[in-house]
């Protein structure tokens, strides 16, 4: 019941509300509120009163400045990195080691036959314009086919408003020994199209190089892949020897994997099939330690210019791009590479929009064939393969396949070419496939400390070569030399690991203390003060809401007065009309003396709130009990 009461009673002064006007809500506010300056204004005199009227209002403005900067800087999601180091026993990196002649000359020799002849009489051409092609009237004649589809030309540039291109195997083109020319590299859309693209190289080599390689990917992308790793390097022909820590080591403990750059790869520690090793102690006996024989006499002339072997030190179950981070070892050396760690720790979306696993980005990652985790280089080349398979047809030699798509070769895809180089060198393409791709949010970094030696030594080199070329051919001769012979240390160099890591630049609680900070400095004032405030809000949406009624009514009552015909009688009507005018009072001389009137009864005027002339706060709190 009393309960019934409260919610009645709490609806009746809703129905009321707060019983004040605009100026009234006003001057209450400003002589209740613990915010300092407004009392001043309703207390002071007139010429105080404009002067804290302006710094009240200035200070307010300077509140609400200040809290927009504020604002803006957390919603702006900075972050602040921190470097620890820490001491702990490490995994051992995946190691892994690549020949950097992909293929066997022995074993391609046949598949790059009659392009080596067409680079070989290309290069006649270019260093002995003036004999035309004397040395190939004693050969057999050359299959021009793959040249008229990617050509090589030169670029007469005397004149350079009118430069003048020369196809290198035209039979009226000699060349001045004087003549400045440019290797330029060309592919078309198609044979005999106006639709071409140019490569410009200040060198001739550059230009034959880049052109070998994208006519031999044409060439190897028809072998299938068991043929291809084939004809590459062995793990038994290339691991001569191997030691980690106190323990030995073969080709067995390693993974192999075909690389289109490189060939044949193999992985050390990569923790795929088996769990990854930790290194007991650091220093460089208790590391990797690897002899490979690089086989330098069997290289690709034209393929490969560099000679040694390519390693890259990289994270477990990760894939490793040695094109990219990898580094070269020189043949007859032993390089020591000593390694510290680094931990990236970065903070996930909104302040950065970096990934765990890959999962949401938008790329199909086509490594994941290889069971590898996530990494933006493997986003990037998907991507990039991705658009060529849609926009050429076919997929790039040099990056994993999706489902359904073949190689491009020059048979299948005469105008391949064309579509790589167009999309290579296409800025909006690059732009996708960057926003597209993200950072993981962890990763750990090898920085490398790399030092080399001559090795094997001059006094000890006999005895070395005998006994390696023993182990491997089993035979009394030396199969080796120092143009193979590559030995590698691998080791951390001390167990301290840096983790860099990030951190909010601002926090909700910042946020909240650097709010209170500047309104507390500019206003006095606190988050009872915010209240307050808000209290005086709630009030003036009272008092409009019931002036909006009561001027709804009032025009309501107009429209009503308007359609009827006559205006309601008036009060004083009304009495009148019910007045006996027959009725007259006796005059108080006719009666007798002795006799008086009894007294007229009397009826109290009702107590109807609408007649109170005080406020609401002034009536006690059993005023409303009073009129139930």
């Amino acid at each position: 019941m009393n309960l019934k009461k409260y919610f009645v009673r709490a609806l009746h002064r809703l129905q009321k509300g707060p019983g004040y006007t605009y100026k009234e809500l006003l001057v209450w506010y400003c002589d209740n509120t613990n915010t300092h300056g407004p009392k001043r204004i309703i207390k002071e005199g007139p010429k105080k009163k404009l002067i804290w009227f302006f710094l009240t209002l200035l200070f307010a403005s300077l509140v609400f400045w200040q809290w927009g900067i504020l604002i803006n800087t957390y919603l702006s999601y900075n972050v602040t990195s921190s470097l620890s180091i820490g001491f702990k026993t490490m995994k051992f990196p995946a190691v892994t080691v690549c020949n950097a002649n992909p293929f066997k000359y022995s074993e391609v020799k046949h598949l790059l036959k009659e392009l080596d002849r067409l680079i070989e009489a290309a290069l006649e051409r270019i260093l002995q314009p003036a004999l035309g092609n004397s040395s190939e009237n004693a050969s057999p004649p050359l299959d021009l086919r793959l040249w008229h589809q990617i050509p090589l030309v030169l670029i007469d540039e005397h004149d350079k408003d009118n430069p003048v291109i020369l196809d290198i195997f035209e039979s009226n083109q000699a060349a001045g020994g004087n003549q400045t020319t440019v290797g330029n590299q060309t592919a078309c859309s198609h044979q005999g199209s106006d639709n071409c693209t140019y490569r410009n190289f200040t060198s001739a080599a550059q230009a034959v190089t880049e052109w070998y390689i994208l006519q031999s990917t044409s060439i190897l992308s028809k072998v299938p892949l068991q043929e291809r790793i084939r004809m590459g390097y062995q793990a038994e022909d290339m691991i001569l020897a191997c030691l980690y820590g106190a323990e030995p080591c073969n080709y067995k403990n390693f993974t192999q994997i075909y690389h289109p750059d490189h060939g044949n790869c193999y992985i050390f520690n990569w923790g795929m099939d088996e769990e990854a090793l930790n290194s007991s102690n650091p220093g460089a006996e208790f590391g990797l330690k690897l002899i490979l024989d690089i086989s330098q006499q069997d290289y690709i002339p034209y393929l490969s210019s560099a000679a040694g072997a390519r390693l890259m030190l990289h994270q477990q179950k990760s894939f490793p791009f040695l094109k990219d981070q990898g580094i070269y070892a020189m043949a007859g050396t032993e390089t020591s590479i000593g390694v510290l760690v680094d931990e990236l720790e970065r903070m996930g979306y909104p302040y950065s929009d970096c990934t765990n696993n890959g999962s949401d980005v938008p790329v199909k990652n086509l490594y994941s064939q290889y069971n590898t985790s996530y990494s933006i280089q493997a986003c990037l080349r998907s991507c990039f393969q991705n658009h060529m398979t849609e926009i050429c047809g076919c997929g790039h030699y040099m990056f994993p396949l999706p489902e359904g798509v073949n190689y491009c070769n020059n048979e299948d895809n005469p105008g391949w070419a064309y579509c790589y180089s167009s999309l290579r060198s296409s800025i909006t393409h690059r732009q996708i496939c960057i926003d597209s791709c993200k950072e993981t949010c962890n990763d750990t970094q090898y920085k490398m400390t790399i030092s080399m030696a001559d090795w094997p030594s001059e006094a000890s080199e006999d005895w070395i070569f005998h006994i390696l070329s023993y182990e491997r051919d089993m035979s009394t001769n030396v199969t080796l030399d120092r143009n193979g012979i590559i030995k590698l240390n691998i080791y951390f160099q001390e167990y301290n690991y840096r983790t860099i890591s990030e951190s909010a630049a601002t926090t909700i609680v910042w946020l909240l203390s650097s709010l209170g900070g500047q309104f507390g400095f500019w206003m006095g004032g606190s988050v009872l003060c915010l209240i307050e405030f808000g209290e005086i809000i709630i009030d003036s949406l009272w008092i409009t809401v019931i002036n909006v009624i009561s001027w709804c009514k009032g025009l309501k009552q107009k429209r009503a007065q308007a359609r009827s015909p006559a205006a309601p009688p008036t009060v004083s009507e009304l009495v009148e009309a019910h007045t006996n005018l027959g009725f007259q009072h006796e005059d108080a001389g006719a009666l007798p003396r002795d006799e008086a009137l009894p007294p007229e009864p009397g009826t109290p005027p009702p107590n109807y709130d609408s007649l109170r002339v005080q406020p609401l706060d002034v009536l006690g709190p059993d005023s409303d009990a009073e009129t139930e």
